[in-house]
């Protein structure tokens, strides 16, 4: 496998035409609503499967960007393949469908190692989305990628696939043969506080009842002073959501946004009624941490790699703003656990796609860093 990456930002220069078989493209919502962008890789990359999304930063190397655009080509050297489809998604009530359409075009094909998937950030129900998919996928297969973002906004997000740039849509990239090996690993770092709360009230990814309380007025009461800022402050304040032992089931929930009229949280993920949710803060060092075990986790059982090695990072906006000056320290952590010749790229997320603690099934997280590390053996 051979990797070759750009970074650049408006004026953008020219790029380079090069034989490859995929590209990722990660960039600011400006640069993906330009209207060459599409022309510009389609002629630098003559059929290669392009896909990406906008995004809250981007990843390349060890540095994060903004404002910037990210372009990561990859060629396989020994069979390996990849194939992109893609599924509209007008609202959230689409997203499982969408997920169903995804998995069965994909599992139509023999050879399927793994899975990476890009879809719109907002109007979506991304754990509906993730669930659709895997339920049409074999068990266990890995995978991973993550909801686009267009910076703090929360207004509009794009995605790039075989039709060009959507503002409704997810596209779902399978790697296909035997010589690709997707190593997975996803940790957050953030700290409990406070009591565990029974969630008595939900519908979807609308939290509406804490111990028969509105979860709004339960939130804000935590929240003290930092309440007047909702619904930005609920990125520094997430939830980790417990079964009914109260022990941790490795998801966190995100804040998006408040119905004030029904006393509500809007969650970027679904939970369910009979968990208990806690409250979630964080530190740098501790982010820094979870970063560097997901980049250990995801590089175990790599073994040999033919060529270069690709390590996809996906991490939350939210861990973005709480490390606020240090957010590269978290991309370096990862850096470090990576071998020889290994291209990071990647992008700052609204959800981010991995594994489960302890679980091979994927789910959308919030709040983690999440690694893909592509080999080809």
């Amino acid at each position: 496998m051979r990797v070759w990456q750009a970074a650049f930002a408006p004026p953008a220069a020219e790029l380079s035409p090069q034989p490859a078989d995929l590209v990722l493209v990660f960039g600011s919502f400006d640069i993906f609503d330009g209207t060459d962008l599409v022309a510009r890789l389609a002629s630098a990359f003559p059929g290669a499967v392009i896909a990406g999304c906008s995004t809250a930063g981007e990843i390349a190397g060890d540095a994060v960007l903004d404002g910037s655009c990210t372009v990561t080509a990859i060629r396989f050297d020994r069979g390996g393949d990849a194939v992109a489809v893609e599924a509209d998604i007008a609202s959230a009530d689409d997203s499982q469908q969408a997920g169903e359409m995804l998995g069965e075009a994909l599992a139509a094909r023999p050879g399927l190692s793994g899975v990476l998937l890009f879809a719109r950030g907002v109007g979506v129900n991304g754990s509906a989305l993730i669930d659709g998919l895997s339920s049409r996928l074999p068990a266990g297969l890995p995978v991973s990628g993550g909801l686009a973002g267009d910076g703090g906004a929360f207004v509009r997000t794009l995605v790039l696939g075989p039709s060009g740039v959507s503002d409704s849509r997810a596209v779902a990239v399978g790697l296909y043969g035997g010589s690709l090996h997707l190593g997975l690993g996803s940790v957050g770092g953030w700290e409990p506080f406070g009591p565990a709360r029974k969630v008595t009230k939900a519908v979807g990814n609308l939290l509406l009842q804490l111990d028969g309380e509105p979860a709004l007025n339960v939130y804000k009461r935590y929240l003290a002073d930092y309440a007047r800022e909702l619904p930005a402050s609920g990125l520094l304040f997430p939830f980790e959501l417990l079964n009914g032992n109260h022990d941790s089931v490795g998801l966190i929930r995100t804040i998006l946004g408040i119905d004030e009229a029904a006393g509500g949280l809007i969650l970027a993920g679904t939970v369910e009624e009979g968990f208990f949710l806690r409250l979630m803060h964080a530190s740098t060092d501790g982010l820094v941490d979870g970063a560097e075990q997901a980049g250990a986790i995801a590089a175990a059982g790599a073994g040999e790699a033919a060529g270069d090695r690709l390590a996809l990072l996906v991490s939350c906006v939210g861990r973005k703003l709480v490390m606020g000056d240090r957010v590269e320290e978290e991309v370096q952590a990862v850096a470090d656990r990576m071998g020889p010749g290994t291209v990071l790229a990647g992008f700052y997320s609204y959800g981010e796609i991995g594994p489960m603690r302890d679980l091979v099934d994927c789910r959308l997280h919030n709040q983690t860093m999440t690694v893909a590390l592509l080999t080809e053996r």
